[in-house]
């Protein structure tokens, strides 16, 4: 890398883990625990790229960017901040940052972030006007540290602003329609309605009229899209390819993989291709269990705001918490923590009254949808999507086909010699293979047989 950093944390260890990463790769650095000295600097026509923190002894470093793009509208601005809210994150886009990281930071990340910058140092040309404060709630409940949600506050920040369709997929209680609402709150459209309907409301000739009519063009927010049948769904089809004088933006939210979906027939394929101009997939609160701290915390500090008796999580509490699987999600997790608010003795909640009060819920995963568990393919599906994502913008190793069979083949396999105790003619009649693959593939994939008799 070729150029200078000026870095802004209050932080020293973050400064001087900064300072001598960006001097090994090539860079000079300046870094400052004051606001007041960096914005001097860049005053002074110093530096090609900033680093900054949010929360400074001095000021606020989002409160800072319009300064500097009023000074310096070439200078990239790299937000860093340990408010890891979706909040913090939309502000950084509105303020136009060059790019937002969470703290911690990952570092090799960040330098790979700062080298674009680097190569990248003319800009677009920011707004004339700055973005507003919206008119929507103070604090959403979409907090989070993990990389799941930093990835799809970023997500969130990239698409508010368009006009693309927008797919929001998760299990119930993630939080799909509060997100639908965080990016119309946080866009050019806030002045204008957010209106929620069901199939229902479009299930007569009249229904799309009378729903654009109430629109007005704002945003539209169809839920459950994948519930609603096939009639109506064309009548979406339409409503979204004609929608007159005002047309809104259109979101959609879906309990299951609308992919899946098209496949089986249940959904019409034209009206996935249409809303699925942006996809957000909400992960599942035990998919981000290093969050559920975190959010507990937050639904404690708001019952308090609303005038609630103080109280917090033992440690024990606490771990019993991290070891539920919240099949009701976020929102199981909210009604959990406001009932122990009301019913602890004390003002730190226990082990037991956590147990108490989760002890008769189940433990078992999710329903997704009307009754019915998560298909494998589904299931599948999200682990492999989950797989490229970690790869980034590279290709996994050649040789995935062979290595994804491998490992459903193998567990599917001990499943069934299991289920017959180790019985390899009863195991191959169930599988449906012949007696000899089912030796060959035991050799090969070192699976361990043990004969036993089975009580069924």
């Amino acid at each position: 890398m070729d150029g200078t950093v000026l870095v802004a944390d209050d932080d020293r260890t973050i400064r001087t883990v900064l300072t001598q990463a960006l001097t090994r790769a090539g860079c000079k650095v300046h870094a400052t625990s004051s606001l007041t000295t960096l914005m001097r600097w860049v005053a002074e026509g110093k530096g090609d790229v900033v680093i900054s923190d949010v929360v400074m002894p001095d000021g606020n470093g989002l409160e800072m960017l319009p300064k500097i793009a009023q000074d310096r509208p070439d200078l990239p601005v790299i937000v860093i901040s340990a408010q890891n809210t979706i909040m913090t994150a939309i502000q950084a886009a509105e303020a136009e940052a060059y790019d937002y990281l969470p703290k911690p930071f990952d570092l090799p990340d960040l330098m790979k972030r700062t080298a674009k910058a680097l190569d990248n140092r003319n800009r677009a040309p920011r707004r004339d006007e700055p973005a507003e404060n919206a008119d929507g709630p103070d604090e959403l409940p979409l907090v989070g540290k993990t990389a799941a949600m930093q990835a799809l506050y970023r997500l969130v920040a990239k698409v508010m602003n368009t006009d693309l369709p927008v797919l929001i997929s998760g299990e119930s209680g993630t939080g799909k329609s509060l997100i639908a609402r965080a990016i119309h709150d946080f866009s050019d459209r806030r002045t204008l309605p957010f209106v929620t309907v069901t199939g229902a409301d479009l299930s007569d000739l009249e229904g799309p009229a009378r729903v654009l009519a109430r629109v007005k063009g704002g945003t539209l927010l169809i839920d459950e899209v994948g519930d609603i049948d096939d009639e109506v769904q064309a009548r979406i089809v339409r409503m979204m390819d004609v929608p007159g004088d005002h047309a809104p933006r259109f979101m959609a939210t879906s309990q299951g993989d609308l992919g899946i979906e098209v496949e089986e027939g249940k959904v019409r394929r034209d009206l996935y291709y249409r809303l699925s101009g942006a996809t957000i997939q909400v992960p599942a609160l035990r998919e981000r269990v290093d969050d559920i701290a975190l959010l507990s915390e937050h639904f404690l500090s708001r019952i308090e705001r609303e005038g609630g008796t103080q109280r917090w999580l033992s440690e024990e509490a606490g771990e019993i918490f991290r070891a539920y699987s919240w099949p009701g999600n976020v929102r199981q997790l909210e009604n959990t923590v406001r009932r122990l608010s009301l019913t602890s003795r004390a003002e730190e909640i226990t082990r037991t009254e956590v147990e108490a009060v989760l002890g008769n819920q189940p433990e078992t995963g999710p329903i997704l949808k009307s009754g019915e568990g998560e298909k494998l393919g589904t299931s599948v599906a999200r682990h492999l999507r989950r797989y490229f994502d970690l790869h980034g913008n590279m290709l996994p190793p050649p040789g995935l086909y062979a290595r994804i069979l491998r490992e459903v083949e193998a567990p599917l396999i001990e499943i069934a010699l299991e289920a017959t105790g180790g019985n390899q003619a009863k195991c191959a009649d169930l599988l449906g293979i012949n007696r000899n693959t089912l030796r060959k593939k035991i050799t090969d994939l070192d699976i361990r047989v043990t004969r036993r008799r089975k009580l069924m």
